[in-house]
């Protein structure tokens, strides 16, 4: 794939303008992502009913998906100005939470970077099977918003972080804590505060329950928009997708500028901030036209379930979740050791 310089689309003055990374902002996308989990849950136990406890769990399971965003970015090195920040947001508040680690997930993410949408794209598993039929569609989010997906990854990812059961048992723990201890006292503090305040049972119905399903819809979602069925894998400004979303969408499916994926492609630097910037900047310049883009998730849905459903081959796994058993984060797998 052909590079695209950042000087051959922006101006200097553009380019410093959306390099800028604040600390500010970095605590201030950390504190809203948390305080609407804690808002939402506040909503549901204020006001017990089905109708919060649905809000509650959607948004949540949203913010979950913003966590994911702010590891991303730390992994990337941009999301906060203080390296220390950086690095403390990214796993503390991202990344732990969510039983992944933000390097290991830098190390496979910067692989999909570099050869985006070619051969040797570890992400190209996510996309290649694509379009798909209305009932194969259907039975992916069946699995997600059962749990089923988020039960099989986090089962592998455990049994893999425990190691044979042929190992010692003080090897087996040690094993575990190496590759998941931080997360599980992520999990152990984030228990023990909802415990504190006497509703200790939140913690596995608008934590764990959003984080096995909602979070996998919406992270399917996602996976899908960003490059599905893009027209050219070797231009840069069309082997990612663009999403434009409403309110609503954001609010429940892509929180904090996950939908800008071309404009990180092109310029991965960026803080996810200022994406909106970098995007102004390039249709101020001409460039908006070169870029794949689509109106809201329903219409890159649309475009990804067209193969007829009398293609439909149930039998056939193209992408088998368990199978990837080494990642900690449900985007981000790196072969088993």
């Amino acid at each position: 794939m052909k590079k695209v310089k950042a000087q051959d689309i922006l101006t200097d003055e553009q380019i410093a303008i959306v390099r800028e990374r604040s600390d500010l902002r970095a605590i201030w996308i950390a504190a809203h992502a948390w305080g609407t989990c804690f808002a939402a849950m506040a909503l549901f136990v204020y006001f017990p009913n089905p109708i919060t406890f649905i809000l509650a769990f959607l948004i949540i399971g949203s913010r979950q998906l913003g966590l994911a965003i702010l590891m991303h970015d730390a992994a990337h090195g941009v999301l906060a100005k203080s390296p220390k920040l950086n690095a403390f947001i990214g796993q503390w508040l991202g990344a732990y939470p969510l039983m992944a680690e933000t390097w290991s997930y830098r190390r496979y993410h910067l692989k999909h970077h570099n050869s985006t949408q070619q051969a040797d794209d570890p992400d190209l598993i996510l996309s290649a099977p694509f379009p798909i039929t209305k009932k194969s569609f259907r039975r992916k989010m069946w699995r997600d918003i059962t749990g089923q997906t988020g039960y099989q990854q986090r089962k592998a990812q455990i049994l893999s972080a425990l190691g044979s059961s042929d190992l010692p048992f003080a090897e087996r723990v040690q094993r575990y804590w190496s590759k998941l201890g931080r997360a599980t006292v992520a999990h152990l503090i984030l228990f023990a505060g909802l415990a504190a305040t006497g509703h200790w049972y939140l913690y596995f119905v608008l934590w764990l329950l959003p984080f096995l399903t909602w979070h996998q819809v919406i992270t399917r979602i996602r996976n899908i928009a960003e490059h599905a069925m893009v027209p050219d894998s070797d231009d840069v400004f069309r082997s990612s997708r663009t999403t434009v979303l409403s309110l609503w969408e954001r609010a429940f499916f892509g929180p904090y500028w996950v939908n800008y994926h071309v404009e990180h492609h092109l310029m991965m630097w960026i803080p996810c901030y200022n994406l909106p910037k970098a995007q102004a900047f390039l249709k101020a310049n001409g460039h908006w036209d070169r870029m794949e883009t689509k109106n809201g998730y329903w219409e890159v849905i649309k475009m990804a379930t067209s193969k007829p459903d009398d293609q439909d081959k149930p039998g056939e796994v193209i992408h088998n979740t368990r199978r990837r058993v080494a990642g900690i984060t449900s985007e981000g797998f790196e072969a088993a050791n």
